[in-house]
C-alpha cells in the first residue's frame, strides 16, 4: 500500500489518516468552537517535540490550552480524578486523548466522568455498568503516538484499581472519539523498544480477535489484514523504519482495535495482572505471552491457525508459534517473564488476577485459574 497524501475513513468514527494529519488539528477546533481543550498525555510525551509543536500551534491560534499529564504508565482511578479536577478547575470544553494507550484510557474515562459523578467503578461494564452511561459527554478527540493499543478508536477504557490491581473496564459507544487524527510522522521517532512492545500489542489484537469464540465475521476479515501488514512491517518499522512501516504498523494498530470488539482471550488475561501489579509495559507483557498462549490456544482451531499463519506470509509447513517466538527474537523482545522482572513469587498472585479477568471468557476454549499458573511457569 501506498501512503501519500492525507485519507479519510470512517469506521464509524472520523478518521484522518496520513503524514501531517494533525496539521489540521486547529482548525477543526475552531470550525467546532471549541477553544479551551484539556490534552491528555504521559509525562513522557509531554516532554517530547512534536507534542510541544501541537501545543504552540493550538495557542498561536488562540487557543488555550491545558496540559494533564499526570498519569501513570497502567493507568488508575486517581488518574482519572485528578484529570476531572482540572477540567472542572479550568473550565474546559474539550478533552484530546494524545499518546499510546495510558493516555487514551485516562482521556475517554475523564470523558466519561465529566457527567458522570458516582464512583467510577459503577460504570464498570462487567457488572453491567454500561447502562448508567447516559448524560451526553464532552467533545473527544484522540491523537495516537503509537503504534499498538488502537484506542483511539474504542470505546472503552482499561483503568486499574488503585488498591485491588484489578482492572475494570469502562465501555459505552458514547466514549467513541469524534475525530481521529492518525499522524504516523508522530510515531517516526519512537525508540525501538517502544515500536516493538506496541507493535506485538498490535499483532496480539488481532491474532486473539481472529480466534475469539464471539462470531463477528467482518472482524475476522479485519484481522487478518491486521496480521497481513504487521508481518511485513513490523521488523523494519523496529530495525530499519521508514514512514511507510510506520504506516502500514498504525494502520494494523487501528485495524486491531476495530477487530478485538469480536474479544480478545487468553493472553491479554496473562498480560494485565504483570502491568497491574508489577507495572509491566501492557505491549511488553503481551509479547512475551503471546507465544505461550496461541501454544495453549492451537488444538482444536488447527483450521483458523493455518489461516493466520497464511495471513502472516508462513512459508508451507512453518511453525506459527515458531515465527512468533523468532519475531520476537528479531525486535528485542525477551522470551521469559523472568527477563521482565516476574518472580516466582508473584505466581499464585498473579494466577488469581488473570482468572478473574475480563479478557478470557472470549478465549476460544475455556481457561481455569489452574491452567492460568501452568501458562505463567511456562514462561517464567
Amino acid at each position: 500500500m501506498r501512503f501519500e497524501g492525507i485519507y479519510q475513513y470512517n469506521f464509524p468514527t472520523l478518521i484522518r489518516f496520513g503524514a501531517g494529519a494533525v496539521k489540521e488539528l486547529p482548525g477543526y477546533l475552531k470550525k467546532n468552537e471549541l477553544v479551551r481543550p484539556l490534552l491528555v498525555t504521559d509525562p513522557t510525551v509531554a516532554g517530547l517535540t512534536f507534542f510541544k509543536n501541537i501545543v504552540e500551534d493550538l495557542r498561536q491560534q488562540q487557543i488555550a490550552v491545558e496540559i494533564f499529564s499526570g498519569l501513570h504508565k497502567n493507568p488508575v482511578k486517581s488518574d482519572v480524578y485528578l484529570g476531572t479536577e482540572l477540567y472542572d478547575e479550568t473550565r474546559r470544553d474539550s478533552v484530546i486523548g494524545i499518546g499510546g494507550g495510558a493516555a487514551m484510557d485516562v482521556a475517554r474515562a475523564i470523558v466519561l466522568r465529566i457527567h458522570h459523578r458516582e464512583d467510577l467503578f459503577k460504570y464498570d461494564d462487567l457488572i453491567g455498568g454500561d447502562v448508567y452511561v447516559t448524560n451526553e459527554v464532552p467533545h473527544f478527540i484522540t491523537i495516537p503516538t503509537t503504534a499498538g493499543t488502537g484506542s483511539e478508536v474504542g470505546r472503552s477504557a482499561i483503568i486499574a484499581d488503585d488498591n485491588s490491581h484489578q482492572k475494570k473496564i469502562l465501555f459505552s459507544p458514547k466514549l467513541l472519539a469524534k475525530i481521529v487524527f492518525a499522524d504516523p510522522l508522530l510515531t517516526m521517532d519512537l525508540p525501538a523498544f517502544i515500536t516493538a512492545a506496541t507493535g506485538m500489542d498490535a499483532l496480539t489484537h488481532n491474532m486473539e480477535a481472529f480466534i475469539a469464540k464471539m462470531e463477528h465475521p467482518m472482524c475476522e476479515g479485519i484481522a487478518l489484514e491486521g496480521m497481513r501488514l504487521i508481518g511485513q512491517s513490523l521488523e523494519k518499522a523496529v530495525n530499519r523504519p521508514d514512514l511507510n512501516a510506520r504506516s502500514e504498523m498504525l494502520l494494523a494498530s487501528l485495524m486491531g482495535a476495530v477487530a478485538f470488539q469480536k474479544g480478545l482471550g487468553v493472553v491479554h488475561s496473562l498480560a494485565h495482572p504483570l502491568s497491574s501489579l508489577l507495572d509491566t509495559h501492557h505491549g511488553l507483557a503481551n509479547a512475551v505471552n503471546l507465544p505461550y498462549g496461541m501454544a495453549f490456544n492451537r488444538s482444536g482451531f488447527e483450521e483458523k491457525f493455518e489461516r493466520m499463519a497464511r495471513a502472516l506470509q508462513l512459508n508451507p509447513g512453518q511453525d506459527l508459534i515458531g515465527f512468533l517466538r523468532d519475531l520476537n527474537g528479531m525486535i528485542g523482545i525477551p522470551e521469559r517473564l523472568q527477563d521482565i522482572g516476574v518472580k516466582a513469587e508473584h505466581i499464585e498472585t498473579l494466577a488469581n488476577l488473570a482468572f478473574a479477568d475480563f479478557a478470557h471468557p472470549n478465549n476460544p476454549k475455556p481457561v481455569s485459574r489452574k491452567d492460568f499458573k501452568e501458562l505463567y511457569l511456562q514462561a517464567l
